[in-house]
């Protein structure tokens, strides 16, 4: 029998525990996929604690993965046994030696992607194509801001904006961090805590301000977020690692110079599969042409997610990090 990590109630990473698990057989629509790599995100983070809450309880989180097609169900004509294939969204279940998916939420991976390379970009890789090409279209001679730039999504970001030829501005906490948004294509590292973003982002263009601002921080981050934008600047709201953004008069984005704001999740823009295999095969031409490196700078144990899920809460990771079944 298969182990996968469960958690029966919501709380803090030690909810997270290690099972015997039985995947089932696949349904008409369906694949089992034996797992070699499962993607750590934030949002699984946001399911362990009810942020977010998942379906019902007890449950398997996770929203990331690649792996092997072991059997195919019925109607099933895309994939067959043995295809390498990954997945990012709905439904959760990531966390497990084995499981069933929709066949159509699978995308089958190119020979120069490996698994583990797969199940470290897909989720964050798609978040990134979306932000630069489907909440605001970057172009060369933009400027953006993107907050949490050592992060998984962030590292991306930096490396397929500057690829896209626009000016890369991202804040970080750490020297450490600083250096590493540099050699990913960030122009302009600010440490938050050491200097004010919104000075610094107003003296690096001049007073001019961002086109977009991309924040994943949000309670922290999100009203001086505004105020780096130009006027009918963009900002893309798209996590809350600092906690949840509190209701906003929408005046406030008529004061600050007609801004327009968007709360996008990955599972909308790529709810139809031909938004899906845009986003995926999109993600895979940027890395096969070495215009973006997924680097995977931290793996787990999956039996160790508990740990995992402590370290990224205390921002301990930089980049991708993997859970190995």
């Amino acid at each position: 029998m298969a182990k996968a990590v469960i958690m029966h109630e919501t709380g803090g990473p030690e909810v997270l525990r290690w099972e015997a698990y039985d995947p089932g057989q696949p349904k008409p629509g369906e694949i089992l996929l034996r797992q070699e790599a499962v993607g750590l995100n934030f949002i699984d983070v946001y399911h362990r604690t009810g942020l977010y809450p998942l379906p019902a309880l007890p449950a398997i989180p996770g929203m990331e993965g690649a792996g092997v097609v072991e059997v195919v169900g019925e109607g099933v004509s895309e994939f067959t046994k043995g295809d390498r294939v990954a997945y990012a969204g709905l439904p959760p279940g990531a966390y497990a030696e084995a499981r069933i998916m929709p066949a159509d939420r699978l995308v089958k991976l190119p020979a120069s992607i490996s698994t583990q390379q797969a199940a470290a970009m897909m989720l964050q890789g798609m978040t990134a194509r979306y932000l630069l090409h489907g909440c605001y279209n970057v172009k060369a001679g933009d400027r953006i801001l993107i907050h949490a730039a050592a992060g998984g999504v962030g590292l991306i970001v930096c490396q397929w904006a500057k690829y896209l030829g626009a000016t890369v501005i991202g804040t970080v906490g750490s020297l450490e961090k600083a250096d590493l948004a540099a050699n990913h294509g960030c122009d302009y590292p600010i440490l938050y805590r050491d200097e004010d973003f919104v000075s610094r982002v107003k003296e690096i263009t001049q007073e001019k301000g961002v086109d977009v601002v991309y924040d994943s921080v949000g309670q922290s981050t999100f009203m001086k977020s505004l105020d780096c934008l130009r006027p009918m600047g963009m900002m893309v709201s798209f996590g809350q690692s600092s906690g949840p953004i509190p209701p906003i008069d929408t005046g406030i984005l008529a004061a600050k110079g007609s801004l327009f704001l968007t709360r996008p999740s990955l599972m909308a823009y790529t709810a139809r599969r031909e938004d899906l295999l845009a986003h995926a095969l999109d993600l895979f031409d940027v890395v096969e042409k070495g215009a973006v490196k997924i680097e995977i700078r931290q793996t787990y144990p999956l039996a160790e997610a508990s740990r995992a899920h402590k370290e990224l809460e205390d921002r301990k990771t930089t980049g991708s990090a993997l859970l190995i079944p």
